[in-house]
């Protein structure tokens, strides 16, 4: 049985085998394949620690004490939640390959992550953010166009960063104001967007790539400072710079897509189209933004209304 002590070559070919099924079976996105493979490793390093040396030694009770030691910790539920997953998958493809007898983790409880409703920012302070970058981008500056593009779309669309990042090129249509995206499970959306995105979109496209490209640049829709393809943290770090410079709360991507898909809601847009724009695969996760909408509508009643 493989042995999966810290430096084991075994180990190393166990982890190797189950990116290979994540990335070719399973469809997940880059980045849950690294923290599946990342919770699998700190698993079978808490397993070897305590005397399961073996693939077929951890059993249900070792799941449980690695998950509880983590309880104890400052790790969140989605975490907790997450490797749970993870874990709950590289059993069930452990059995289905013979490295295992048995399946441990079919009896392990899914941890609740339970229900916070996500960040949304009210118009006015959407409106401030994306003001703030227009204005800064007036002197043609490349960074400041591409940054100005980069949070118009964000919130014109409700796309992820990790989606908007890696956009190509052609994927963006100006004149028909569309966006193609590939999401989770590698699924392809084309999300439309308004004459703010596309004005700030054409603008960095005339005037601010041209500026960025080198000749080793590949043919992503937006670049970094050395002309490479602008990954997801400095993605982050441009919306937070930009809501430190409109003097607003701070803000993450993820807060633009959850307040564009509110807005829809708030807006008249029914719960079908928003989940197509936003691409979930369950309508129960769009309905998230429901309860934000009623309790934005409840607060607004509190405030205003002679009876509330």
């Amino acid at each position: 049985m493989a042995e999966i002590t810290a430096g084991a070559p075994d180990r190393a070919r166990l982890l190797s085998d189950f990116s290979a099924h994540l990335g070719a079976q399973r469809g997940l996105s880059e980045h849950t394949n690294r923290a599946y493979l990342g919770d699998v490793d700190l698993l079978l390093g808490y397993a070897s620690r305590h005397g399961r040396t073996t693939l077929d030694s951890i059993d249900l009770g070792t799941l449980r004490g690695w998950l509880a030691s983590m309880a104890t910790t400052r790790h969140s539920r989605a975490t907790l939640a997450r490797r749970g997953a993870a874990v709950r998958t590289f059993f069930a493809w452990a059995t289905r390959t013979h490295r295992v007898p048995a399946d441990p983790a079919l009896r392990l409880a899914t941890a609740r992550t339970g229900s916070a409703l996500p960040t949304v920012l009210q118009v006015e302070p959407v409106n401030q953010l994306l003001d703030q970058a227009r204005e800064r981008a007036q002197d043609g500056d490349a960074v400041a166009l591409r940054d100005w593009a980069l949070l118009e779309l964000l919130y014109a669309t409700g796309v992820r960063v990790g989606e908007l990042c890696g956009a190509d090129l052609a994927a963006a249509d100006v004149h028909e104001r569309t966006l193609r995206v590939v999401g989770k499970g590698d699924k392809e959306r084309v999300v439309p967007f308004g004459l703010p995105a596309q004005k700030a979109l054409a603008a960095w496209l005339e005037r601010g790539r041209p500026q960025l490209v080198v000749p080793t640049s590949p043919s992503a829709l937006f670049l970094g400072l050395r002309g490479g393809r602008l990954d997801q943290r400095q993605a982050r770090s441009v919306v937070h710079q930009a809501a430190s410079l409109a003097g607003i709360d701070d803000v993450a991507p993820h807060a633009l897509r959850h307040t564009a898909a509110t807005h829809l809601l708030e807006g008249g847009s029914d719960l079908r189209s928003v989940q197509e724009l936003l691409g979930h695969a369950s309508l129960a996760t769009t309905q998230r933004y429901t309860h934000v909408s009623a309790e934005r509508l409840r607060s607004a009643f509190q405030q205003a209304h002679p009876r509330a």
